[in-house]
């Protein structure tokens, strides 16, 4: 309630007010996929009339971070491994690309503060403040793009990646070989390298992804009755 507060005294507009209160609970996982979203206790909860609840929830329904299930009603979304497979898969493009411009455009202070960035990393030890630092590398790689198109599709993406729960990074090992992986990224721009650049941010990508599909199995494994067969 006070960030709520503090927003109506900025004047953001309740309707923002109750978009932002639903995303932070879904970056927190307070919010975890397939729970089901109801316009009354999100209005006591928050202290907002039910109109703008109902217009924050048709926009994350647009936005595809809300779905109406046909049993449950609205929920957080639930992405299978067609979904993952696709966002990563975006990501993989979008995020080479984003390494390729950002070869040419960036200036060398903002090289500079991105290998600020992934040293600080190694001071972190907890999960949370891992994927903090990350989506602030990630964040400021995109800007060194200098395309306001590409930044906007990718920060829409970003958000559907929340859906998919806890960070690649809580993975033993994963921390330090993003950062390795993060570093060459680094290395590429300041070299003014647009091929390697992005050679390296896919690479990235298709690493994470192999530590999110594991993750998945894990789940999927762990949910299975004890004597079905996983093929």
């Amino acid at each position: 309630m006070d960030e709520l507060d503090t927003g109506q005294r900025r004047g953001i507009s309740r309707s923002d007010q109750a978009y932002r209160f639903i995303v932070e609970g879904i970056q927190s996982n307070q919010l975890r996929p397939g729970t089901r979203l109801r316009e009354t206790e999100l209005a006591e909860q928050t202290g907002l009339s039910r109109t703008p609840i109902r217009e924050a929830l048709s926009r994350l329904q647009l936005e595809g971070l809300l779905t109406m299930d046909a049993a449950r009603g609205l929920i957080v979304t639930e992405l299978d491994h067609s979904m993952t497979s696709e966002l990563y898969a975006m990501r993989e493009v979008l995020e080479g690309t984003a390494a390729r411009l950002a070869a040419r455009h960036a200036s060398d202070v903002e090289i500079d503060f991105l290998r600020e960035i992934n040293v600080r990393d190694a001071q972190f030890t907890t999960a949370e403040a891992l994927a903090a630092n990350n989506r602030l590398f990630h964040e400021t790689l995109y800007r060194c793009a200098h395309n306001r198109y590409l930044v906007k599709t990718l920060n829409s993406l970003q958000e559907s990646m929340m859906l998919l729960g806890h960070t690649t990074l809580s993975t033993p090992g994963r921390a330090e070989t993003s950062r390795a992986e993060h570093g060459a990224i680094v290395d590429a721009l300041a070299r003014r390298d647009p091929d390697a650049a992005e050679e390296a941010a896919r690479a990235h990508i298709i690493a994470a992804y192999r530590i999110r599909l594991d993750q998945l199995f894990d789940t999927h494994a762990q949910a299975a009755p004890p004597n079905s067969t996983l093929e």
